[in-house]
Parts: structure tokens; C-alpha cells; sequence
């Protein structure tokens, strides 16, 4: 019995990084427009093209291990969030769920925003 071809359809191979930025560009959705005013389109446009950016960036600059991955994970773990925002003494806070799973994770890309180095301007 003859063994498989290394180009056989059970071969895997971890996905490129094109491959995961195109995906991530068909996310925010550019299938439909919202509105039949041109006006409101290009500025959708425009933010849903820049939404692949946004999330590239973050994953680069704040996150590792799993969140850091995979793209749909990450829309995920932004968008259902639970926190509860205050303010007091001046100051605006967010308070995270104790029970919610990625708590540690987002609580550490917040403190890597906050160490970024800011342009003088």
C-alpha cells in the first residue's frame, strides 16, 4: 500500500498571514451600503475600510496568545465586554465583570495602550 502525496487534501499547513488579513478585511462587511445617500456611504466606507487597520494594530500592539490570533475571536472578545463605566473624583473608570473570562487580558492591552508612547503635538 503506497503512502498519501504530501500534496494530499488531509495535508495541513498553518494559514498564512495574507490569508488571515484578508479575512479580517471582509469582517467589518462590504457587502451592502446603509443608506442610498452617497454622502452617508463614503464615510461607512471609509470606517469599514479602516476597521481591518484598527484591529491589526491592536492585536499588534496590545495582545498575545489566543486573542492575538485570530481576528473573529478578537471582534468577539471587544464586543461583549462586560463593564460597568463610573465617574468620580474627576476621573471616568471602567469597572470589569470578576467573572468575565478574558478580564486579565483586557485589563493588561489596556495598561500597554496607556504605555505607548504619545506624539508631542
Amino acid at each position: 500500500m503506497a503512502a498519501p502525496p504530501s500534496s494530499s487534501k488531509y495535508a495541513t499547513a498553518a494559514t498564512p498571514p495574507s490569508k488571515t488579513a484578508s479575512t479580517a478585511a471582509r469582517t467589518p462587511g462590504l457587502r451592502r451600503f446603509p443608506s442610498r445617500h452617497f454622502r452617508i456611504n463614503t464615510v461607512w466606507l471609509e470606517l469599514a475600510l479602516a476597521a481591518p487597520d484598527l484591529l491589526t494594530w491592536t492585536r499588534l500592539l496590545l495582545l498575545d496568545g489566543d486573542l492575538a490570533a485570530e481576528p473573529k475571536k478578537l471582534l468577539y472578545w471587544l464586543l461583549n465586554v462586560a463593564v460597568c463605566l463610573t465617574r468620580g473624583s474627576g476621573r471616568l473608570r471602567m469597572r470589569i465583570s470578576a467573572t468575565w473570562p478574558w478580564r486579565k487580558e483586557l485589563v493588561t492591552a489596556f495598561h500597554r495602550f496607556a504605555a505607548l508612547h504619545r506624539p508631542a503635538g
